[in-house]
């Protein structure tokens, strides 16, 4: 596995590459490393369906909105290099906030269609204007053929679907299924930053959408669905910051329930900050 941690170094060798097979299908991995097993399955998967996988891996402060989540963000170098080493990655790019974020860097502000005012574009201001901007630069250092992104963050998933559009970049955006512990909790690089208890506290999110699904029945009223999820919730520990039950495509908040909406919860457990979500068709 090659590591390259300059843009320059990175473009000469896939340039280099690509000169060698012009049809060579790159797929690409953007993470903030502290990798863990649902990273793996992306990068499994990216390999199946690519030539040639890039990996980065980036803290990107532009997503922060509390600076104290920045720098307890969890930063496993050395352990990320070995895992992506036993699973076959190809390239991985560790660039510097400068090579990411160079002084002639012009951000394009895009028109989301709404998809960024809800849910996390409400609770953190500016979060996705950080994620397109960096994932849209990434798209054009690495000029990938496929990028490949978890569905535990649903929302950027659509953003970035959104982004594709609308700058018409001819990259295929695959999402991959949450992957979960054998207690249901949805892996996160967060997870590594609760205490045993939390850990335990933190399935509440999960019991909950179960709960959901338990009572769910198509065109109930969401007011109803949502009140009896945050009554069973609010049973645990933890703080709930939102549960929104949405449409698939617009994000918006629905008010009956199909197996075209999906459910949403953002929570506090401690001092850390947990998404998950479930979409009904699938229960």
């Amino acid at each position: 596995m090659n590591i390259k941690r300059t843009e320059l170094d990175l473009r000469e060798e896939l340039d280099r590459i690509k000169s060698e097979n012009k049809d060579l299908i790159v797929g690409f991995v953007p993470t903030m490393g502290a990798l863990h097993h649902g990273h793996a399955q992306l990068i499994k998967k990216a390999i199946e369906q690519s030539d040639f996988v890039v990996v980065s891996v980036f803290v990107n402060p532009t997503q922060f909105n509390k600076e104290a989540d920045l720098e307890n963000y969890p930063r496993t170098e050395e352990a990320d290099i070995e895992l992506l080493r036993s699973l076959g990655c190809d390239l991985l790019f560790l660039p510097s906030i400068k090579d990411v974020y160079p002084d002639s860097l012009d951000s394009k502000k895009i028109d989301l269609n709404g998809l960024d005012l809800v849910m996390e574009g409400a609770f953190r201001p500016g979060h996705f204007d950080g994620v397109v901007t960096v994932v849209n630069r990434f798209f054009e250092i690495v000029q990938p053929t496929k990028a490949f992104f978890g569905k535990k963050d649903f929302q950027q998933l659509a953003i970035i679907n959104r982004m594709v559009e609308v700058l018409e970049w001819e990259i295929q955006i695959i999402g991959i299924d949450i992957q979960r512990s054998i207690e249901g909790l949805a892996l996160s690089s967060r997870n590594s930053l609760l205490s045993d208890q939390e850990l335990k506290d933190a399935l509440i999110i999960h019991e909950t959408m179960t709960f959901g699904k338990s009572i769910y029945k198509d065109g109930m009223s969401t007011i109803s669905l949502k009140s009896d999820m945050e009554a069973f919730f609010n049973k645990g520990n933890l703080e709930l910051e939102y549960l929104s039950i949405i449409d698939n495509k617009s994000l918006q908040e629905v008010t009956t329930v199909n197996e075209d909406c999906t459910v949403c919860i953002a929570a506090y457990c401690g001092e850390v900050r947990l998404i998950d979500n479930t979409q009904f068709g699938d229960f």
